[in-house]
């Protein structure tokens, strides 16, 4: 008798998946293995769509939270007889201590019978050597990639403390530009309390910073409203995170156009403060695949400022710019990316910073 595979099934999170898994498809009744991963995630982060390229074709399209069935073959074990015992139990033996060769009739010693086949049982209850099987190449898993690692205490000392209460920070920005109706609307909400764990109080905070840099050209003044986020901490959630990076990418560009490049180069080290979360190599290394296609591909909004250009309508080719802007900063703390070098990015910041100045 042969061993008998059998299937058992099992559940698992679609982020969990590995690859050389065999997969339940969506029909309920053909499976396939799963040849390569990909993880996508949303405008905030988040993993929102595992990729699920089968060693057949097609790729599956998985949402990151949901539970996919899983087939795993395991053998029963099946007893196997030998073959002496196995002729003895149809009647065509000769006896023990013989057995039949060649067919012919004739009686030949136990010693000289035929070896037994790979993978049977031999007479006196050993089992004969498996002949092995052709050897499987498993190629080695891709490196992993380099973890971020973030400043030392000496270089965050490199970052001044407030002065003050962020409410004072706030109120003396007002002072400074009492004129300024962009700014006072921010103020007027902020000046009520800071919240650090308001989403919203985050998002005014680095508004207000953006405001005085770029249309205002108080850099100074942009740059201590912006200390108040650069020093807080990654807490995984991605909304209050993007105003934290927003202003990461703002301080470190107004601290290269100072000169400040110590400085400078501890804001970019806080803004890839995310990347070294992930302890699991292969979740690491998809994470580290899908920020780097986000990097070569950034979202410009070409198509938003043209249409805006086209309508004539200045107010929401301004706010298009801006978004833009802040892609281009967050681009420059990343130190560029495999499409759009440094002195392209130099460039592209000075024009659009003209023409939302303008």
């Amino acid at each position: 008798m042969t061993e008998t595979p059998a299937r058992q099934r099992r559940e698992e999170l679609a982020g969990s998946l590995t690859t050389g898994s065999h997969i339940l498809l969506p029909d309920g009744e053909r499976t396939a293995e799963i040849r390569q991963l990909e993880l996508e995630r949303d405008d905030f982060g988040v993993p929102a769509l595992v990729l699920a390229s089968l060693t057949g074709g097609g790729t599956l399209r998985i949402a990151a939270g949901s539970t996919v069935t899983l087939l795993e073959e395991t053998h029963d074990a099946v007893t196997r007889l030998p073959r002496t015992a196995a002729a003895a139990a149809d009647g065509t033996g000769t006896g023990a201590g013989a057995v039949t060769a060649g067919g012919t009739g004739t009686t030949a010693p136990a010693g000289d019978a035929a070896p037994a086949e790979p993978g049977q049982e031999q007479a006196g209850g050993g089992r004969a050597a498996d002949v092995p099987g052709p050897a499987v190449v498993v190629p080695p898993l891709p490196p992993a990639p380099p973890a971020a690692t973030g400043p030392s205490d000496e270089e965050l000392a490199l970052i001044p403390a407030p002065d003050g209460t962020p409410e004072s920070v706030v109120e003396a920005a007002a002072e400074a530009h009492p004129d300024a109706v962009g700014v006072l609307l921010l103020t007027d909400r902020l000046s009520k309390g800071v919240n650090f764990k308001s989403g919203s109080c985050l998002k005014d905070l680095t508004d207000l910073a953006h405001e005085l840099f770029v249309t205002l050209k108080d850099a100074e003044g942009a740059l201590s409203v912006a200390d108040l986020l650069t020093v807080l901490p990654y807490d995984g959630n991605p909304g209050r995170w993007a105003s934290v990076e927003a202003s990461l990418a703002l301080a470190s560009y107004i601290c290269r156009q100072d000169g400040q490049d110590e400085r400078a180069a501890v804001y970019e080290k806080l803004i890839r403060t995310p990347e070294n979360q992930e302890t699991d190599p292969f979740k690491a290394r998809m994470a580290a695949k899908v920020r780097q296609r986000s990097l070569n591909e950034p979202n410009l909004y070409d198509k938003e400022i043209f249409r805006s250009i086209d309508n004539s309508n200045h107010d929401a080719e301004r706010e298009w710019r801006l978004l833009r802007l802040e892609s281009l900063l967050f681009l420059r703390a990343h130190g560029g990316s495999e499409t759009i070098g440094m002195s392209e990015l130099e460039r592209r910041i000075g024009n659009e910073l003209e023409a939302v100045r303008s």
